[in-house]
């Protein structure tokens, strides 16, 4: 296992604050044309494809306090169909993708470490399930999985598919949120956690690069649109549509509260609470008037007529109960990555 030797020296060239360092451009799978990023921007990570390993057969403990994973830890939780899982960000730090089910719902939840940004999305492709790997290629900075069906290579936060036999495909992407352990458990007290009986040997108590959550000059790799108006690895939720994308800094949610705004003609929600640490945002349809809900999680909010919303979306009191709130697409990552993949990014000001 050389991964095992080669990813800590890694880690420590790549966050040790070297400003000559640049990284090469690679080649990538195929010929220039066949990229719809410039393949010059495509950069090697360093460990190489599967370098680091996805996880493709989780295993989960009940909700019961785990001995590696602290309340404030964050999570990406996912509920289907009644089941709820949650995924520690100490483990996808050191794995990037978990290839999971539930039921018939094959999903992979990706992350990047480097962006800070969660996405789920359907292992189907065209007619077939596939899962995903780690490249260890990053376009401005970010993941870049490959499906291991075709070889194909997909932007994480482009949420398309760039280079080989699927390039343009769109992702479809599954609902998820990002919060820490307590606040999910408190919400779904049956959830499932995934734990670290991952098949490899890591260090899951140690964060694996530094101080690059908190140095705001500490980014690695090279990046298009090196925005400054927030600092770059302030955490913020940022809503995407066809026409227009808006971004919702966590320090506007200085307790529990909820915004409704409009991003590219959709009249949304936003619900949030620095405290509890969650961000989450849905189409309102013909709701209006919501307000937060304080101390019943899962339920956040409530419409004018008192129906009251859950941390999912899910309408839990009154004559809609059981339906859903329509999904609008919404990434929670460090500002600077978001800023790159939408340069035209409103920023929410009270």
């Amino acid at each position: 296992m050389k991964y095992l030797y080669l990813i800590p020296f890694l880690l420590l060239f790549s966050c040790g604050g070297d400003d000559d360092f640049t990284p090469p451009p690679v080649s990538g799978n195929g010929s220039s044309n066949d990229w719809l990023i410039p393949p010059s921007q495509v950069f090697d990570g360093g460990p190489g494809k599967d370098g680091i390993p996805s996880v493709d057969a989780p295993e989960f403990n009940d909700s019961d306090d785990p001995e590696f994973l602290s309340p404030g830890a964050l999570v990406v939780g996912i509920v289907d169909n009644g089941v709820a899982k949650a995924y520690p960000h100490i483990i996808l730090d050191w794995h990037e993708i978990v290839n999971d089910n539930i039921g018939d719902n094959n999903f992979a939840i990706t992350y990047c470490p480097l962006t800070g940004t969660a996405v789920g999305w359907d292992r189907q492709v065209g007619n077939r399930t596939t899962t995903f790997g780690v490249s260890g290629k990053l376009y401005n900075t970010n993941l870049m999985p490959f499906d291991r069906e075709t070889d194909s290579y997909w932007s994480q936060l482009r949420l398309d598919c760039v280079n080989g036999a699927l390039a343009g495909e769109k992702i479809n992407t599954v609902p998820i949120v990002e919060t820490t352990w307590d606040t999910w458990r408190l919400s779904y007290p049956n959830s499932l956690l995934m734990n670290t009986n991952t098949g490899f040997s890591r260090n899951y108590g140690q964060y694996p690069y530094g101080d690059y959550k908190t140095n705001h000059n500490n980014i690695i790799f090279p990046v298009d649109n090196l925005d400054n108006r927030l600092p770059a690895k302030e955490r913020a939720l940022t809503v995407i549509t066809e026409d227009a994308s808006k971004v919702y800094s966590i320090e506007a949610f200085d307790q529990l509260k909820v915004i409704e705004d409009q991003v590219g003609g959709e009249n949304i929600v936003v619900i949030g609470s620095k405290s509890q640490n969650f961000m989450v945002a849905y189409k309102t349809g013909d709701l209006s008037g919501f307000q937060p809900v304080i101390g019943e999680l899962p339920i956040i909010a409530q419409d004018v007529t008192g129906q009251k919303i859950s941390l999912t979306g899910e309408i839990v009191t009154g004559p809609r109960q059981g339906q859903q709130l329509e999904i609008i697409e919404t990434i929670i990552g460090y500002y600077f990555a978001m800023a790159a993949f939408y340069p035209e990014l409103e920023i929410y000001e009270e």
